[in-house]
């Protein structure tokens, strides 16, 4: 009686809530908010039927936080329920040290997806890829999990072993046993390639702005004859957005670098640069590629409106969307992570789906380059079921044969290629001025139709991998 009873002033507590926030809004949402509360005392009576019912015994808190997750979640890929756990795995995150594996992950479908190993990590150096898909974590399924209950799994005390389990395209299932460490992440590091700087900035987190800046000074200062720099955002998932706008500033003089705008059209924030361009004017190439997300996009996106920088690598990723921290109960609670508006470059282009396009486009590998003309949408927020629409009907380019790609000699192994033609484009002044390479010869995918049997491959055609079209 006493554990229905808890669970009723549950449900009593949550409709009387939903009651006084009604009953402010009823003049205005007439029938939908009647609505609401129809539906509200819905939930109650389905947390009841389950308390009183189900097979085990349950918790009221977790069946709460679950249906909680599935509404926030249902809204798009990245609004979710942050338990109080969760939250401070979060704030962790974002002031550059935990202990754990090093991976960014999202859920997809109710599966956990990499979007990048950070930089030095020890899923990095295991070897773990952006695109794979966990399965389990020391043998317990997380299929199915939130994004919170996965990494609650993952992260520990440094030291210890973890082992998850990958599904990799064209790969059988594997297992990886990795230790985890003390994640100091270090997001920005610097260092010459050839005539050039090269700073890397791996992701957004409290430090990066300070950190870039001190690494490109220190650069600058041992190598005064530099000639330009290499802005490397490759396989950055994003982080905060003032760090994006940081990162940003510390190229421009002045102009905007980031506007974000809510569902109210009078909603817009707008961020500008200050005075002062660390590099001195140098030329600058940013490199990206479909890992590149969100506060990247911010930087990569900024730089190219305003004309500081030419981009060299793949279309990124396509994350237009700020997500809102929301502590309930001062984060006793936990917080909702809520996405409030899109964000838009200088020239007015939200990249929500699309992603920001390079000025010169370059796959890093062969491989790489068929995989795009096969699957234009095969890592990125196009490919999320329920992400946010695209702005004004635009939709991401489809397969297509990149511009460059390496020659058949090329070792993507041991070298850069995409570095080596950022290089380039800075060496002859420009894109336009670079001498471009022969398209590579990677095969569209065909669709066959109704057909008795499929066209004959052409003599020395690659043959696809089983299962592909």
């Amino acid at each position: 009686m006493k554990k229905n009873l808890l669970i009723g002033v549950s449900a009593f507590v949550l409709g009387a809530a939903a009651t006084a926030y009604l009953n402010q809004t009823a003049a205005a949402a007439g029938a939908s908010g009647a609505e609401s509360y129809r539906v509200l005392e819905l939930f109650g009576d389905v947390v009841q039927a389950v308390e009183e019912n189900y097979v085990s015994e349950v918790q009221p808190r977790k069946l709460i936080e679950s249906a909680l997750d599935g509404m926030l979640t249902s809204l798009d890929p990245h609004s979710d329920y942050l338990t109080p756990e969760a939250l401070n795995d979060m704030r962790d995150q974002t002031r550059g040290e935990y202990g754990g594996l090093g991976l960014e992950i999202s859920s997809e479908d109710g599966v956990v997806k990499v979007i990048s190993p950070m930089d030095g990590t020890p899923a990095f150096r295991a070897g773990i890829k952006p695109g794979d898909y966990i399965t389990a974590v020391n043998g317990q399924s997380v299929i199915g999990m939130s994004v919170s209950e996965a990494v609650k799994l993952m992260r520990g005390p440094p030291g210890e072993p973890v082992t998850i389990s990958i599904a990799r395209e064209k790969t059988d299932p594997f297992d990886v046993k990795i230790v985890r460490e003390v994640i100091k992440t270090r997001s920005a590091l610097a260092r010459m390639e050839g005539d050039y700087g090269y700073l890397r900035v791996s992701a957004f987190n409290e430090k990066t702005t300070e950190e870039a800046r001190t690494a490109f000074e220190d650069l600058k200062a041992r190598n005064p004859a530099m000639k330009g720099l290499i802005l490397d955002l490759r396989s950055n998932p994003g982080g905060l957005l003032d760090q994006a706008v940081g990162i940003s500033d510390l190229f421009l003089e002045n102009g905007e670098i980031v506007s974000q705008r809510g569902r109210n059209p009078r909603d817009i924030g707008r961020y500008n640069a200050r005075a002062g361009d660390i590099t001195g004017g140098l030329p600058i190439v940013v490199l990206i590629n479909t890992g590149s997300a969100s506060a990247a996009e911010i930087v990569a996106g900024a730089l190219q409106d305003r004309k500081r920088a030419e981009l060299v690598g793949l279309t990124s990723f396509g994350k237009g969307s700020v997500q809102t921290l929301i502590p309930l109960r001062g984060g006793a609670d936990g917080a909702i992570k809520l996405t409030t508006a899109r964000y838009y470059t200088p020239s007015g282009r939200s990249i929500q789906k699309t992603g920001i396009a390079p000025d010169l486009e370059v796959a890093q590998s062969r491989e790489e380059a068929q995989a795009i003309a096969n699957r234009a949408f095969q890592f990125s927020e196009a490919a999320l079921r329920n992400a946010l629409t695209a702005d004004e009907g635009k939709s991401r380019a489809a397969p297509h044969e990149p511009a460059e790609a390496p020659p058949a000699d090329f070792n993507s192994r041991t070298g850069d290629f995409q570095l080596n033609r950022a290089k380039d484009v800075l060496r002859y002044g420009s894109v336009a001025a670079t001498p471009k390479l022969p398209k590579p010869t990677a095969r569209m995918a065909e669709v066959v139709g109704a057909r008795s049997s499929p066209p004959k491959a052409p003599e020395g055609a690659p043959k696809p991998a089983p299962n592909e079209p």
